[in-house]
């Protein structure tokens, strides 16, 4: 069924973000759903489950007392590599040095270990921004711990700039259930990675756009949305709204004037 793009623009007045609710108030989402009093939904499209123990020692053969440093791309990769060490009995040593992609997932180390007491070292968004840093670290042997589906940029620059980089996959980006949204509608539905458009279509292979707008963070989700032959309405990071937040902000105040 086609649908004009007049009766596309209509106002906004749900939004359905493919993530967990966050666990404080604080989300910029919550501020903008008070704003301009819409009806705002979280729900994980995807969810993560651990790889057990002995598939890491014997599949992936891993012996966690070769590496000197960890690099830390998500805060699911800290919560991973520290169940892997309990579950394993191996004390990280004092000395290990962490190597992280922003402060947020430096801080949440704080959960493992003391953080005044470590060695560790955080960018403002990726690898590239830990440079200066890690050229300093270069003779380290570099651990990774990813899903199975890696931030492949991150791995690649690492190994194109000759460090010594293993990766190791100790949990699995699983589709989550979302048969209860079968027959639940809303204006704009936000996605941040490939995977969870993948999921919407796992759990609906019908899904049609009809007046739903799409929001994407990322090229990556942006050109799962396209593969999809799905029109692309709310597109971040861009100069003008660097964040998911501010770029649906923008889009409301255009349809809901």
């Amino acid at each position: 069924m086609q649908v004009s793009e007049a009766d596309r623009v209509k106002k906004v007045k749900s939004i359905l973000v493919t993530l967990p609710k966050p666990e404080n108030e604080k989300s910029p989402y919550f501020a903008l759903a008070q704003k301009y009093n819409l009806k705002l939904d979280f729900r994980a499209f995807i969810h993560v489950e651990g790889v057990p123990a002995r598939e890491v020692r014997k599949e992936q053969r891993i012996n966690l007392a070769d590496f000197t440093a960890v690099i830390f791309t998500s805060r699911n990769a800290a919560d991973h590599f520290f169940r892997i060490c309990e579950e394993m009995r191996y004390e990280v040593p004092a000395d290990m040095k962490y190597f992280c992609l922003s402060e947020t997932i430096a801080l949440y180390l704080q959960k493992y270990i003391q953080y005044r007491k470590r060695k560790i070292f955080f960018g403002k968004q990726t690898a590239k921004d830990l440079a200066d840093v890690l050229k300093k670290h270069a003779k380290e042997k570099f651990l990774y711990p990813c899903a199975d589906v890696a931030n492949e940029e991150t791995y690649n620059w690492l190994q194109e700039n000759g460090y010594n980089v293993t990766p190791v996959v100790l949990f699995r980006t699983v589709v989550s259930d979302l048969s209860d949204l079968k027959d639940v509608f809303y204006d704009i539905i936000v996605f941040f990675s490939p995977s969870s458009v993948q999921s919407l279509f796992e759990n609906f292979p019908d899904f049609e756009q009809r007046n739903t707008r799409l929001a994407a963070f990322g090229s990556s989700t942006h050109q799962a949305i396209l593969d999809r032959k799905l029109i692309l309405d709310i597109a971040a990071p861009t100069p003008e709204a660097p964040s998911m937040t501010m770029a649906v902000e923008q889009y409301i105040k255009q349809a809901n004037k």
